[in-house]
């Protein structure tokens, strides 16, 4: 029996799960941070392994297992740079004999990738297809039969992020200032945001947002107040949730285009907290995509990232 360990690292967790050759995951553990642009390289390479020892402490294996191949997908990692320093953290666990493991890897055998790839093979259960995900931030990345793959958005809060919560917030409390001043039409966005942040005045989103410097995560937490309000009927906020979609199927069009074609029998899955909203934006997703593609199937993911990391650790045992 071979076995393998699939990573999803990410900026809030770090997910490890232990699989077999016949796919089923044994063990799973969880950890804090591993997005070492984000904290450092100790702290990260103590995530993983405190992912690791929980994974194999919950499969209750008590021999030492030997494993043939690891997958970390984490995120940040694109440029040929940061594959390097992910390299060096494999070294570093060959080399740690507190592990209850016996690392017996090849290069072959270790496979460094973005934390998009890991999502796409387990939303989907293959290595082919789409995976658009929605969540504080924002990116479509797709993969052919051939190998290719394209990648379009992830850029970040300032630079992109379409469709992400962040930007759905961030449009949301334009618009109530807007129809605070009398540019735009009247939306109950002012009065939601008001009652949700405990606010007299609707001008006073200018200390919460400015004085108290709030982040990009607690901006995008907000997004649900714009999704219960687009779910409730209000026009402004549905303008733009229906602005994210827009903005979402065009990334999605874009790959299929790059690395499809336009009658491809593929499916595609959306991952992040966007999707979980009450106002139906999947169903608006999918409804426009296929529109435009009558082949296209949009899924919900069949299984988390960190398995998919595993499958593709699994895929190099194989060839």
């Amino acid at each position: 029996m071979g076995y393998v360990l699939g990573i999803d690292g990410g900026g809030s967790k770090t997910v490890c799960v232990l699989m077999d050759n016949l796919h089923q995951v044994l063990g799973r553990g969880e950890a804090g941070s591993s997005n070492y642009q984000i904290i450092s390289i100790e702290a990260t390479l103590q995530s993983i392994k405190s992912a690791i020892n929980n994974a194999v402490e919950a499969a209750n294996i008590t021999n030492s297992l030997k494993i043939d191949a690891i997958c970390l997908g984490l995120a940040g990692v694109g440029r040929a740079a940061d594959i390097e320093v992910v390299k060096g953290l494999v070294e570093e666990l060959h080399n740690q004999q507190s592990l209850p493991i016996i690392l017996a890897l090849q290069p072959a055998n270790i496979v460094i990738c973005n934390d998009a790839l890991i999502a796409l093979v387990g939303g989907i259960g293959q290595p082919v297809g789409i995976v658009v995900a929605a969540g504080t931030g924002s990116i479509v990345f797709g993969r052919n039969h051939q190998g290719g793959t394209k990648r379009v958005g992830g850029w970040g809060y300032i630079l992109g992020d379409e469709g992400s919560a962040y930007k759905i917030a961030i449009a949301g409390m334009n618009a109530a200032l807007k129809s605070y001043d009398g540019r735009e039409i009247s939306t109950s966005l002012v009065e939601a945001f008001k009652q949700h942040l405990g606010l007299e005045n609707i001008e006073d989103l200018i200390e919460v947002i400015y004085r108290r410097q709030w982040g990009v995560k607690q901006i995008a937490a907000l997004a649900p107040i714009v999704d219960f309000a687009a779910a409730s009927g209000d026009i402004v906020a549905n303008i733009i949730i229906d602005d994210a979609v827009k903005e979402l199927v065009k990334a999605t069009s874009t790959v299929i285009h790059a690395i499809f074609s336009a009658d491809s029998v593929l499916e595609v899955v959306t991952t992040g907290s966007v999707w979980r909203g009450r106002c139906k934006i999947h169903e608006r997703f999918a409804a426009s995509l296929v529109k435009e593609f009558p082949n296209v199937s949009v899924i919900c993911p069949r299984h988390e990232p960190a398995y998919g990391a595993g499958l593709l650790a699994l895929q190099t045992t194989q060839n």
